[in-house]
């Protein structure tokens, strides 16, 4: 027979001590640790702080112009070009390279600085912008937006560096929703106060106001001992280009695959494959104790919270674009919407997902938390993709509207608690890396957000043709061109039964996409139950600091 344990033995009137004592350390322990979640940080930001958070204001705000000013333009550039079937390339091109570098712009900037690497990006972007919108045919144009991707992605990432290298991690909410502010006015007045202010002074003199503001105001600190030699070898190359080429590879496959050549075809099946193999030789190449400084650490994808986090970043990402692809089909085939407003029509979605972004960071700050925010952002996000199911020609307006701002609300809300969450679990001489890796993830997501879906629509599109009576009519959309066709100008063109016939396909389509939607946003609220909650740090240890004054310096030395 065993002998009684002494956690349970209750021969004696003290026998349950050890038990309770246990109890009771791990009670105290647990509040100790609510109680650091809930440390507040004692950061004090210096007049040289804020002139580098509004360089960095003014860099998002060329992001933010891209999306609104050449985004917008790009239909009557496509068409005035005569691109054909390359017309694809306009778009993708661009998440292409701006998937493709991040992780080399975040390496590129822990090895040579932050400050000469962010000149570099957004030189970058401001060129892709004056190739693009000065393209005189379509491989100038798709060169233009190639470049152009580069910068933006550049864009993205370094600001998120950038701020997490002077702001403890605690506070950095709330100075990012400075940024995020300033990129809801530029997405909101773009097209009409940006446009006029790219056609009057043309992008190459708003990209060179900004280099002229990162020149004069970032002031942080860089390794100034190792000579530019040293810095070169740090530098992952293999890893850079195994990363880029499995992109370049995945992405040629996502182009054409179900849109211009069947997805069975061995010209899709094969990059495919290709890329997917070579993104698993990426990361076992990575791992290898040769490798002294590879662009994404193994490390940091060392816990379950790290890989689940990175994980909903793609689902996010994914499903953002998911809906900024499909919406305005249904805005234009159901609802009869223009282009123009079709454009309009999005706006709900802008107006409630960035300030919802921007509240969601301030609350982060204020409660250091953020797994709740993340199941209320996906939970709310599922529920608005689940609503867009009853979407048909008859939904009132004010119901499109309202549905559109829920599921905006929700991806806001954890589009930029993801990071910092993700940050929490590394250590600080990392940041650089999980955010390069971080943004790679969600730009790569998106890549995919246009793909899934779009297969899913042609596919469910070729099923439903039978409901439509008229062969030629068949014919036309046998082609697989169905999302490009999803005109009002186009539908407007048969007689009111085909019309309608041709609606109905376009529904029961739409229908499926946004149900996969919901498995999608579904699987992403349940990966959120397997995140640990991690204290954000309230101080802050970065060798990319601001730089310090001469005159402060020598203070110091006289003390000791």
């Amino acid at each position: 027979m065993a002998s009684p344990s002494p956690l349970t033995d209750d021969s004696t009137g003290g026998s349950h001590g050890p038990l309770v004592a246990s109890q009771k350390d791990a009670a105290d322990n647990k509040l100790a640790e609510v109680e650091k979640l809930d440390e507040p940080s004692k950061f004090q930001p210096t007049p040289k702080f804020w002139a580098i958070l509004a360089t960095l204001c003014v860099i998002g705000l060329l992001s933010a112009l891209e999306n609104t000013v050449v985004t917008t333009s790009l239909p009557f550039i496509v068409k005035e070009l005569k691109l054909g079937e390359n017309y694809i390339w306009v778009t993708n091109v661009f998440f292409l390279t701006s998937a493709a570098v991040q992780p080399l712009f975040g390496q590129l900037a822990n090895v040579f600085g932050r400050r000469w690497v962010t000149m570099s990006i957004v030189a970058l972007f401001t060129l892709g912008s004056g190739i693009a919108g000065g393209a005189t045919n379509g491989a100038m144009l798709i060169a233009g937006r190639a470049i152009q991707g580069m910068g933006s992605g550049g864009i993205n990432m370094i600001v998120d560096v950038i701020i997490s290298d002077l702001v403890p991690l605690r506070e950095r909410g709330n100075y990012m929703a400075f940024v995020l502010i300033v990129y809801f006015v530029g997405m909101a007045l773009g097209p009409y106060v940006g446009g006029a202010l790219v056609d009057s002074l043309n992008w190459r003199w708003v990209g060179g106001v900004s280099m002229v503001m990162i020149f004069l105001f970032l002031r942080v600190q860089s390794n100034k001992e190792m000579s530019f030699a040293q810095k070169l070898r740090r530098i992952d190359y293999v890893g850079n280009l195994l990363l880029i080429a499995s992109t370049v590879s995945i992405l040629y496959a996502l182009t054409y695959g179900g849109a211009l050549t069947p997805w069975s075809s061995w010209r899709i099946i094969l990059p495919l494959v290709v890329g997917l193999v070579g993104l698993g030789v990426f990361m076992f190449f990575e791992t290898l104790k040769f490798v002294k400084e590879p662009v994404m650490p193994p490390r940091i994808f060392g816990n379950r919270t790290s890989i689940a986090i990175f994980a909903v970043t793609f689902l996010n990402s994914a499903l953002l674009y998911w809906i900024i692809f499909f919406l305005p089909v249904y805005f234009q085939a159901l609802l009869g919407a223009s282009p123009a407003r079709s454009g309009v029509l999005l706006l709900p979605a802008i107006v409630v997902g960035v300030p919802g972004a921007a509240g969601a960071v301030i609350l982060l700050s204020k409660f250091g938390r953020y797994k709740l925010l993340h199941l209320i952002g996906f939970g709310t996000f599922t529920l608005g993709v689940g609503l867009f199911v009853l979407f048909d020609k008859d939904t009132p307006l004010a119901q499109t509207v309202v549905f559109q701002m829920i599921a905006a609300g929700g991806s806001g809300f954890v589009l930029n608690t993801l990071l910092p969450a993700v940050q929490a679990q590394n250590d600080e001489k990392d940041q650089a890396a999980i955010t390069a890796a971080w943004s790679f993830v969600r730009s790569f997501g998106a890549i995919w957000g246009v793909a899934i879906p779009a297969a899913v629509f042609n596919n469910r599109f070729s099923q439903l043709l039978y409901l439509i009576s008229d062969p030629q009519v068949v014919a036309i959309f046998n082609q697989g061109d169905a999302y490009q066709y999803g005109t009002a100008k186009f539908l407007d063109s048969f007689p009111l039964v085909i019309k309608n016939q041709i609606i109905s396909v376009y529904t029961g389509a739409l229908k499926q996409v946004w149900q996969l939607g919901i498995v999608f946003s579904g699987v992403s609220f349940l990966l959120v139950f397997l995140e640990k909650e991690t204290r954000l740090r309230t101080e802050l240890e970065s060798e990319f600091g601001l730089e310090k004054d001469k005159s402060t310096d020598a203070e110091i030395a006289e003390t000791k």
